[in-house]
Parts: C-alpha cells; sequence; structure tokens
C-alpha cells in the first residue's frame, strides 16, 4: 500500500514567522482571514470535503475526571454498568458494518479505575487490570469480528498504553482543548480534573508521534479561553506536528453548554469566534492539516463553515447518536451532501486513518491492521463508499453526482476533446473526480465515443482455450496458474492436447466463432515450438478462424527458448496462422508496482518492446491494463500515457481493455496485501479516462462482462466504452479468481444487453470487420493481414482500424 498516491504525512505550507502570523490573526478582518483560510484549504483538498462513516461506543462512561462543561462522564449510580459488555458492544459495531460503517469509535472516560471501586470491581470481573487493556481487547474484537477500524479516545496515556492500542487501533485521539493551564484553577472548567492538565495531554500526543500512531486533536472553543489561548494552543499543537508528523486531523469544536452541569448558564461562543478559529488552524498548519468541525453543533452555518477552512465533517453515524452531545442529532448524509455541494464542494467518504498516512502505510499502520484498511479503501486511500467488487453478482454501488463541478477539470476534457495529449497530473485528476465533476468525466467520454465510433456496440463470438495452468511464475494476483504438483489448491494442474486444441477450435468454428483466443500459463517445458504448434492445430481445424493469442510474455518466452530475436519468432507464429496478440500480461506498465505485483515478470520496457515487434511485423494487438489492487491513479496514469505513446509510434493496438482486479481468489488479497478491486466509480472512470486520453488514436474501448456482470457493463457502456469483448465460451481465468458472472455470452444475450442501453448490436471480427464480409471469403483473415504485413518497411502505422466504424 506504500505505492498508492499520497503527499507525505506531515507536509505543512512550510516554514513561517510566528510572530507575523500572530500578528496577522489578530489584525487582519474576519472574512480577510478566511479568505486565506480557503484558498489554502483548496491548495491542500480542492473541492473535496470529507467525512469517516462510524458507529459511536461508548464503553464507559465512568471517569475520574470532572470537566464542568460534560454529561457524557457519569457516576456509577447514574451510569449503569460500568462497562459495556463484549456482546454489547459486538451487538452495536456489527450493527454499524450493515450500514455500512468503516469506523468504530470508541470514547470513554479516563482512568475511572483510579476513581471508583466499581470500576475496579468491573475490570476485575472482565479478566484486566486497567481500562486500556480492555479496550484493547475490545478493538481486536472489532476489527475481527466485524471489520470496523477502530479509533480510540482513551485519554491520557503513557508510551506503552498507546503502543498497545497501536496495535489494534488505526488512529488515535485526544483534544488537547486549549494549553492554558488558567483553565484548571479554582472556578476553570478543568478544575478538579487532573488528566486535563496541558502538559499531560502534550505528553501524551508526542508519545503518540513518537510511536508513529495517526493522531486526532483538536480545540473546544468557548470554556473561558482568550483568543491568545488559543492561538498558543495551536502552535503547540503545531510543534508536536512539526516533530512527528503525526497529527492527521484538527477538530474545532465549539462548546455547547448542557442542562445539569456547571456550565449550565454559560454563554455559548457565537459563530464568529467558531469561523475566526477554524481559519486560524487552517493558516498555521497550512494546506495539506485536515480541518474538521463537527456540524451536528453548529446546524444551518454549513458554507460558512467551509469558507472559514473545513475539509472535514469528522465521523457522522447511521446508526448511533452522539453520546457526547446527545442533543444534537448527526445531519443525514444526503442533506449535508446537498449543503456541501452549495458551497461548491463535494462530499466523500474516508476511513479513520487519512489517505496520506495510508499511503505511507508501512511507518503509521500496524501490519496486523492492514488487510483490514485495504478492503475498505480505495485507490486515492478514500472510503469504498458502497460493499461491490468486480466478479461480485452484485449490483455496483450508485455513484452520487452531486458536488462541485471544477473549471480546472472542464479545461482538461477540452484538451482531451481536442486529441490533445494530456500530462500525468491531468489524468491524475480525472480518476479523482466526484460528485458533478464524475459526470462531465463520464459525459465527455461518451460524447467522444459517439464522435468516434457512432452509437454501435461491438462485440465478437469467440472461444477460449487456456492450454495450460501450470506456470513457473509467481503473479501475487493469479489463482489460476498452479504449479506442478498443485498440492493444496482447490484446481488441479493440467495441460491441453494439441488434438484437444484443434477440436475445441473445430467445435467453436462450428458454432459461429471467428476467434479463437488462446492463453495459458508459462508452463515451463515449453519452448517456441509449443505455441507455433498450438497455432498450427487450430488453423488446421478451421482455416477460416483467427488466431488470436499469446500474450507478450509468451512471446518473450517462447522467442528465449529458440534462441530467435522477438521480429524473427513473431514472424514465425505469424507464418503458423497468428493473426494478432492479446494484450495482456500489461497489469500496471510501471515497474513501481510490479515489483509488487509481479516480481519475475517481465518488466514495463520488455512488454512494450514486445508490443512494438508485434506491430512491426505486421501482427496488430490489443492493450490492457489490469488494475485496483496495490495500485493508484499515478501508476493508471502512466500506463495510460505508455500505451498512447507507443500507439502514436506504431498504430498496432485495435483496443483499449480495462480488466479490473477480481480479488475473491487472488493470493495477494488472501495474504491481506490488496484492496478489494476498483470501486464501480473507479471502474467506470477507467473506461471513460482510458477514451479521453486514447482519443483519436485508439477507437475501441472494450468493457469486460465478464468482470462486472451486465449492469457494470452497462454502466461503462454510457461512459466512452463501445466493445464488449467476446462471448468467451470456456473462460477460465477470471472465473479461478473468484467472478460470479459465468463462462459464456450468447449473441441472443449480446443483442439484449446492448439494446438495453438504447445501442445499436454489430458482431465484429477481431479486427472489427462486419462478420458476413469476411466470411464471404475463406481467406478473409490473409487478405486483411497482407497489407499490413506487405507494407511494413515503409510506414510507421498500422491502418488497422480505418474501417471500424
Amino acid at each position: 500500500m506504500a505505492i498508492m498516491s499520497g503527499i507525505p504525512a506531515g507536509a505543512d505550507h512550510g516554514d513561517f514567522d510566528e510572530a507575523g502570523l500572530r500578528s496577522a490573526l489578530h489584525t487582519l478582518p474576519l472574512p480577510q482571514l478566511m479568505a486565506w483560510a480557503s484558498e489554502l484549504r483548496d491548495a491542500g483538498h480542492a473541492s473535496l470535503v470529507t467525512y469517516s462513516p462510524k458507529v459511536f461506543i461508548p464503553l464507559t462512561r465512568l471517569c475520574r475526571d470532572v470537566c464542568h462543561y460534560c454529561t457524557f462522564a457519569q457516576p456509577p449510580r447514574h451510569a449503569g454498568p460500568a462497562y459495556l459488555s463484549r456482546e454489547q458492544v459486538l451487538d452495536i459495531a456489527r450493527a454499524g458494518a450493515a450500514a455500512g460503517c468503516t469506523e468504530a469509535l470508541l470514547t470513554l472516560g479516563d482512568k475511572p479505575e483510579l476513581r471508583y471501586s466499581a470500576a475496579r470491581n468491573a475490570l476485575d470481573e472482565l479478566g484486566h487490570p486497567t481500562t486500556i487493556d480492555y479496550v484493547a481487547e475490545i478493538c481486536g474484537l472489532i476489527v475481527e469480528e466485524t471489520g470496523l477500524l477502530p479509533h480510540v479516545n482513551a485519554g491520557v496515556m503513557d508510551s506503552g498504553q498507546i503502543a498497545t492500542l497501536r496495535r489494534v487501533s488505526v488512529s488515535q485521539g485526544l483534544m488537547l482543548e486549549n494549553v492554558s493551564p488558567r483553565l484548571g484553577e479554582h472556578g476553570g472548567p478543568h478544575h478538579g480534573s487532573p488528566d486535563k492538565y496541558p502538559a499531560a495531554r502534550l505528553a501524551t500526543i508526542a508519545a503518540a508521534g513518537a510511536l508513529a500512531v495517526p493522531f486526532t486533536s483538536g480545540l473546544l472553543v468557548g470554556i473561558g479561553e482568550s483568543r491568545d489561548e488559543r492561538i498558543d494552543s495551536l502552535f503547540a499543537l503545531h510543534a508536536l506536528h512539526r516533530d512527528h508528523g503525526h497529527v492527521q486531523e484538527l477538530i474545532i469544536q465549539n462548546f455547547r453548554r448542557k442542562p445539569g452541569t456547571r456550565m449550565a448558564a454559560a454563554p455559548e461562543p457565537g459563530l464568529e469566534e467558531l469561523l475566526w478559529t477554524i481559519a486560524a488552524a487552517r493558516i498555521v498548519f497550512g494546506p495539506r492539516m485536515n480541518i474538521q468541525a463537527p456540524p451536528n453543533l453548529s446546524p444551518g452555518t454549513y458554507p460558512e463553515l467551509i469558507r472559514a477552512g473545513i475539509n472535514d465533517w469528522g465521523g457522522i453515524s447511521p446508526v448511533t447518536r452522539d453520546h457526547v452531545n446527545p442533543e444534537a442529532p448527526w445531519p443525514e448524509i444526503t442533506e449535508l451532501a446537498r449543503r456541501t455541494a452549495m458551497a461548491g464542494k463535494v462530499l466523500a467518504p474516508r476511513l479513520p486513518v487519512y489517505s496520506d498516512y495510508l499511503a505511507q502505510a508501512g511507518r503509521w499502520v500496524d501490519p496486523g491492521l492492514l488487510p483490514h484498511v485495504l478492503r475498505a479503501c480505495d485507490g486515492q486511500g478514500l472510503g469504498r463508499g458502497g460493499r461491490w467488487s468486480p466478479g461480485a453478482a452484485t449490483t455496483p454501488t450508485p455513484i452520487p453526482t452531486i458536488g462541485a463541478r471544477d473549471s480546472g477539470l472542464h479545461q482538461i476534457l477540452a484538451r482531451a476533446a481536442a486529441g490533445n495529449g494530456l500530462d500525468e497530473h491531468e489524468i491524475v485528476r480525472l480518476f479523482e473526480a466526484r460528485g458533478g465533476d464524475f459526470e462531465d468525466v463520464c459525459l465527455a467520454a461518451d460524447e467522444l465515443r459517439r464522435t468516434a465510433v457512432g452509437d454501435t456496440v461491438t462485440y465478437a463470438v469467440n472461444r477460449n482455450i487456456n492450454y495450460t495452468n501450470v506456470c513457473g511464475y509467481r503473479c501475487a494476483f493469479c489463482a489460476f496458474s498452479k504449479s506442478h504438483a498443485g498440492k493444496g489448491l482447490r484446481d488441479t494442474p493440467y495441460e491441453v492436447s494439441l488434438a484437444e486444441v484443434a477440436r475445441r477450435t473445430e467445435e467453436a468454428w462450428a458454432r459461429g466463432a471467428t476467434e479463437v483466443c488462446m492463453q495459458g500459463g508459462i508452463h515451463p517445458e515449453y519452448t517456441g515450438e509449443t505455441y507455433l504448434a498450438f497455432c498450427r492445430a487450430a488453423k488446421e481445424a478451421a482455416p477460416g478462424i483467427h488466431v488470436h493469442a499469446f500474450s507478450p510474455l509468451e512471446v518473450h518466452h517462447g522467442a528465449a527458448t529458440l534462441g530467435l530475436s522477438l521480429d524473427a519468432f513473431l514472424e514465425r507464429l505469424g507464418e503458423a496462422g497468428l493473426g494478432s496478440l492479446p494484450g495482456t500480461a500489461a497489469e500496471i506498465l510501471d515497474d513501481e508496482v510490479r515489483a509488487v505485483l509481479c516480481p519475475d515478470k517481465i518488466d514495463t520496457a520488455r512488454w512494450l518492446e514486445v508490443m512494438a515487434s508485434a506491430h512491426r511485423v505486421g501482427l496488430p494487438t490489443t492493450a490492457t491494463i489490469m488494475f485496483g489492487h496495490v495500485d493508484g491513479y499515478r501508476h493508471w496514469a502512466r500506463h495510460l500515457l505508455r500505451i498512447r505513446a507507443l500507439q502514436t509510434e506504431t498504430g498496432g493496438f485495435t483496443e483499449f481493455v480495462p480488466l479490473p482486479f477480481v480479488h475473491m481468489e487472488a493470493p495477494i488479497y488472501l495474504r491481506g496485501r490488496a484492496r478489494r478491486g476498483p470501486t464501480s466509480r473507479e471502474t467506470i472512470l477507467m473506461h471513460a479516462v482510458a477514451r479521453l486520453v486514447l482519443h483519436s488514436l485508439i477507437d475501441n474501448i472494450q468493457t469486460s462482462w465478464v468482470k462486472l456482470g451486465s449492469e457494470g457493463a452497462r454502466l461503462c457502456l454510457a461512459a466512452g466504452a463501445n466493445d464488449l469483448g467476446g462471448t468467451l465460451m470456456n473462460e477460465s481465468i477470471s472465473r479461478a479468481a473468484g467472478t460470479e458472472h459465468g463462462q459464456e455470452l450468447p449473441p441472443p444475450e449480446m443483442h439484449k444487453l446492448i439494446e438495453s442501453c438504447g445501442r445499436l448490436p454489430r458482431q465484429r471480427t477481431t479486427l472489427y470487420r462486419d462478420v458476413d464480409q469476411d466470411r464471404r471469403s475463406a481467406g478473409w483473415q490473409a487478405e486483411a493481414l497482407a497489407p499490413v504485413i506487405n507494407e511494413r518497411p515503409r510506414r510507421k502505422r498500422l491502418a488497422i482500424t480505418a474501417d471500424n466504424r
């Protein structure tokens, strides 16, 4: 996960003059401070405002402190059982998981066992010496039983206690509230609360930093402090963050008076004080800090809070109330999204560990928790926003289209529509599109599709022949390949004989297929002669069939075993009947990813070299990307740019095929090292962005019904895709990975799917020609390729898509 996109945690807006900032905060009018803060926020977070779908677990309401504004802490006679039981906690957590939460927020009183015998007796019965020990057990239970990610607010702790909780929680928190010791003096809100001493709280926050714990802190506004004391508090937190880089978010929370407390009659801070403090926090901490204001404590002021510089709404629960502020209900997410959009932003779910920290998970996340984090996140390090994954027989998660429309993104779309090459940063921005921007990217891609290929959706009738699953390579994502022994594996190793290849090809031709697609594992005993024999067997069985076969890895292997150059081996394959190559084994064309995903496979340069060689000798190819595992948006951008560069040089790619990672049986996922494939948003965007980036160079964007199902394919057809690939008799590679979408989609079902989108179905050949036209000539394939091969010495690009329309 360390290779995902992200700005280093702890980055701020650089060195600053503290005295100058203090002066500015005191002298500049609030509108000017808010404009400054808003500009800083936009530089770090653009239009994104996040929230954490959480469930609130009040593990104990006993506390040794007596804060004068608090109704959460209660004495034993009012608190009920001293601690929630294991079963009670799991009931709450399971309800949260069922409602789509990703965070379990554990909030509790500070060290109640030091004050109350009821707490000590309860801990004895639970088998723990301290509250922190029980918290650690509960966190472990929550993770294992529900997959929720614990965030713990456990009060003042020492390094040992923080380290204990780090192993079972992805983040921790402690509100500084204020650094002024004056608030703990007689008559102050913290009087009689030893855990509210600023020195003790700062020590805990510092210790968390030394242990690399992603940490939440913040200020409580309006409890009798001055603006100067708030500024002092911000700089104290900034100093700790500067040393450790661990403060992942700041909460600026306004005091709300509550009946029955000593501060029941105290004045609440006005909106201006809250806005001033938010702006001050943004200005002190800079663009990348995550600054939060709880929306339930300031209803009706959402646009103002955003203009003051926040980029996060904090945790919001669809299941549990705010036990600290029970009088203030959470807003509905749909309403929060609407109000956020009114302020020109787009709402997105996040995890309790922020994306910048997840980008450096090796430092910030305990290895035992990382598999659970990866299951919950998308390629940007945010929440997935739904349960759908590629290969699952479930309806893709609906994509919200409410939210900001960025003028800068529209400029990128205009450049793509004009056929101008986009750079890596611009492509990443397209992949980040959410809300209205997501809708605009898809509409722009679909318009380019209509311009390039019209409203026809094509497909090929073909048969897959995976001639062996024995493979000497150990790609971390592959559930298809097997060793010779196959010990302990679900499927046994197999090889398909030449006679069986011929029989399946003949049968496919009789059923109306125009293509056989042949690929397999890299069998250690296979040589280039083996691949040549497969081609001959297929062509002898059905001379009119198109042989679409052999990944660049197989070509590399075959050439090496015969001691031939790539060009020489590919020419021999063409003479044996090979018509084109699938552009598989690409995965992600970035060696940073390949080092994790497929370290013993050919590297990016060699894959591109094989493709270029095939194009030189007159063999067209497809291009693929297999995405949504350990990669990030910048890797997807680099992949598309490398495909574009080679297509500009050779013109040899017939189509681009996004292949979303199917995780269910993938070894790297089962070992807890990969995500659950791309989200539905990311999957749709891959097709749309590919259309935009490759516009005018590759006309055909294919969507994989076998990985996405019919509904997923429909969504991609509305976002730039124009091809459904093959009917795939005997598809087995995706099935081995765990897909639930079947092995074949016959032509009548293809037509039904296409027509349900309001589009026109057309059966095609591998090279996108009309089937009837080609079948009128027994030698259609040779005629189709002869001009390409004969013209090879005189041309730079292959004219293989001129008649696609």
